[in-house]
């Protein structure tokens, strides 16, 4: 079966990779007068330069469309697309995509997902101010483009969309932390008029659990040691979750009568199942497992919420049919498409499907499938522009870690250094390991931007899925508790080991790269083992576990003792917080013997400034090379595609002066960012003079911010 991806998850899968073509040598018999040797032929590898660079705005600027999606009731189609370079959402009639018009007007940060409101009257959206992830609630009428702030509260509130209803297709349920800024009581909204009613005061839940009719039925309450019971509005428990299970146990929905929910549960097992619990008894009734892998997805029936299909994922996703209509809409879709496939949106009647469709050497394409009629048409591609780019295979390998787990990973290597296909360079190529966030989730199969880019640089790209990463049961989540800078460390350099023992990678060439607790893994690499990486990059990664965990958001507090409490420690313990400290790249910066290359978004909720600053200033005031990259608009990442792109050429020039890979250039790479170039533009070749060719209006400094 071909694989299937999940639409919940930014998920990437890999097609089939061919070796390149030999020329057959013709070695026939000479005329017997002259018997000549004739040596044979062997083809000459290809260097890099004879692959076309691939322009870093064709990889990280806006995709020409995403997102597609239908309205249930099947009249319209929509999707994501530039406005004056600024995403919006579109809107056309099914029948006459060309007559799409942007129904959202945002002017600057840009709109990243959407969907439709049941009764097909509204499309809904959040936005954030800067980054800071204090999100307001927005509706968009239709049929005359007027947007509405559901949620118009005061600076710091985050508002959140607890549900929509068929049953009441003009109310939306929000979640909003105005009244304690730890907790989410619910308001009904009336979308029409904006009006705002309160639906139940939040007691001390963590979340709610919230049926198919816009009703509360139950809370989530955090118990000691990280573990959670699931309690009626009464305070009375139905079902508990174990601390080991915190992290792989979740609430999917309600099914159609809502008497029971579907979920993901690890409970009395190691991979989480798909389960329906009973609202009455709590009793847990599996319908589907993997041995090997979590359930990653359900799809559920738009209007019965029957489960149709789910879905697992190890080394890539894969689709399993629960219903015979299932089965035969997966078996024509993979007759079909070449790609790995989700389905993404469906009409209420399931007359049509948005199916979309990707692989590691083409990024994804869109398709209304019509169900009747057994046909797909196209609705567009993302990125059009590199439908011709030398885009490289990814291979999935299983890479053993020193303590017997095995570590899921992802190889891409540069064009042109593996002749033959077999996922092994003919030499070692300079290697970048580029560790995913979270802790808590994985990196996946398929289209991936950071490889292809990295990889037409001329670096070979490793991807590993350390312990407590998520989707590989809840033993390999929980081998990570008390590991951070431990074995979860010793997991990516064990990786690192195995590459350069294939021959993979060249020992002196190899750098660590990653965002989030990617970046926390970047400091530990160039503090913990400073000898094993040439250099780093850390974006928005914690030089601090202890000040990290007390600069959280106050609505974290209410999941901290599953979560970070348990793997990592309580700062206001003093025990705790000083082996929190020893476990941070702040206390060991003496160690520190490599280039560092630090990437913030002033405005991160989830990893401050501060991380970056004391970072920079303890590496500045011992002579060390750093260089300090700040956005002021953003936050946990870079949003504005102006700002990916200012960050990305400073990455490349940085990784080109230190592993000697091939780069674009700045050119305008800066044009509209509001890049901030803090300390060490001098360690990057061309960033003195691109800084100083801004306008003073666009680096948000004075001028002198290089200086």
């Amino acid at each position: 079966m071909k694989k299937i991806l999940t639409g919940s998850v930014a998920v990437v899968a890999l097609a089939a990779c061919a070796a390149n073509d030999t020329p057959e040598v013709n070695l026939g018999a000479a005329p017997e007068a002259s018997v000549v040797e004739i040596e044979p032929v062997v083809a000459e590898a290809p260097s890099l330069d004879d692959f076309a660079l691939i322009d870093r705005d064709a990889i990280f600027g806006n995709p020409e469309k995403t997102q597609g999606r239908v309205s249930p009731d099947g009249q319209y189609v929509s999707w994501i697309a530039p406005v004056d370079g600024v995403t919006n959402v579109w809107v056309a009639p099914a029948d006459d995509p060309d007559a799409a018009k942007p129904i959202t007007n945002d002017t600057y940060r840009g709109i990243r997902s959407h969907f439709w409101s049941p009764g097909s009257d509204y499309v809904y959206y959040t936005q954030d101010k800067g980054g800071d992830e204090n999100f307001h609630v927005y509706a968009s009428d239709v049929a005359t483009g007027d947007v509405r702030d559901l949620t118009p509260v005061e600076d710091g509130v985050r508002a959140v969309i607890q549900g929509v209803s068929r049953d009441e297709p003009g109310k939306l349920l929000i979640g909003l932390n105005e009244r304690n800024p730890q907790l989410f009581d619910l308001y009904l909204v009336d979308v029409a008029t904006g009006e705002m009613e309160l639906a139940a005061e939040n007691p001390g839940y963590a979340g709610w659990l919230v049926d198919n009719t816009l009703t509360p039925r139950f809370g989530l309450v955090q118990t000691p040691g990280g573990g959670a019971d699931i309690v009626d509005m009464d305070g009375e428990v139905l079902t508990s979750i174990p601390a080991e299970d915190f992290l792989t146990t979740n609430s999917i929905g309600f099914n159609g009568v809502n008497d029971a929910f579907y979920a993901v549960d690890s409970r009395g097992r190691d991979t989480a199942a798909l389960v329906e619990i009973s609202t009455e008894t709590g009793e847990a009734t599996v319908l589907a497992e993997n041995d090997k892998a979590d359930i990653s997805g359900a799809l559920l029936h738009p209007t019965t919420y029957e489960p149709m299909a789910y879905a697992s994922e190890y080394l890539r996703s894969e689709w399993e049919p629960l219903t015979d209509e299932a089965a035969a809409d997966l078996s024509f879709l993979e007759a079909e498409l070449d790609g790995d496939i989700q389905i993404l949106s469906a009409t209420d009647d399931l007359s049509r499907m948005v199916v979309y469709s990707e692989s590691a050497v083409a990024p994804g394409i869109y398709y209304v499938y019509d169900r009747d009629a057994k046909t797909l048409t196209e609705m567009f591609k993302t990125r059009p522009d590199l439908a011709d780019a030398p885009l490289q295979p990814m291979y999935p390998i299983e890479i053993t870690s020193s303590d017997g787990l095995p570590l899921v990973s992802y190889l891409t290597l540069p064009p042109g250094s593996d002749v033959d296909g077999d996922g092994r360079p003919e030499e070692p190529v300079p290697l970048v390991l580029n560790v995913h966030g979270g802790p808590w989730s994985r990196d996946s199969y398929g289209y991936n931007s950071w490889h292809q880019w990295l990889a037409n640089r001329g670096y070979g790209v490793l991807s590993v899925n350390y312990r407590g990463s998520t989707g590989f049961g809840k033993n390999f989540v929980n081998a990570a508790v008390g590991e951070f800078a431990g074995k979860m460390h010793d997991d990516l350099i064990d990786a690192v080991n195995w590459t350069v023992d294939e021959g993979i990678a060249d020992a002196d060439e190899i750098a660590i790269a990653g965002g989030s607790y990617g970046g926390y893994a970047t400091l530990i690499g160039v503090t913990f083992t400073p000898d094993t990486f040439a250099c780093g990059v850390d974006i928005v990664g914690p030089s601090s576990l202890a000040t990290l965990i007390e600069s959280f958001p106050e609505y974290w507090a209410p999941f901290l003792e599953g979560t970070w409490f348990k793997y990592v420690g309580d700062p206001a313990v003093p025990e705790e917080r000083e082996d929190m400290l020893n476990r941070s790249a702040i206390s060991r910066i003496d160690d520190i013997s490599v280039p560092l290359l630090v990437g913030q978004g002033e405005n991160d909720p989830r990893v401050t400034k501060l991380e970056s600053d004391q970072l920079v200033a303890s590496m500045k005031e011992k002579g060390l090379p750093v260089t300090y990259v700040n956005f002021p608009d953003e936050g946990h990442g870079f949003a504005r595609p102006e700002n990916r792109l200012a960050f990305y050429s400073v990455m490349e020039g940085f990784l080109s002066e230190c592993l000697g890979g091939r780069a674009e250039g700045f050119g305008s790479a800066f044009d509209g960012s509001t890049i901030q170039v803090l300390e060490g533009a001098e360690y990057v070749d061309g960033l003195e003079a691109a800084v100083a060719a801004m306008p003073a209006d666009e680096d948000g400094s004075d001028g002198d911010a290089a200086e």
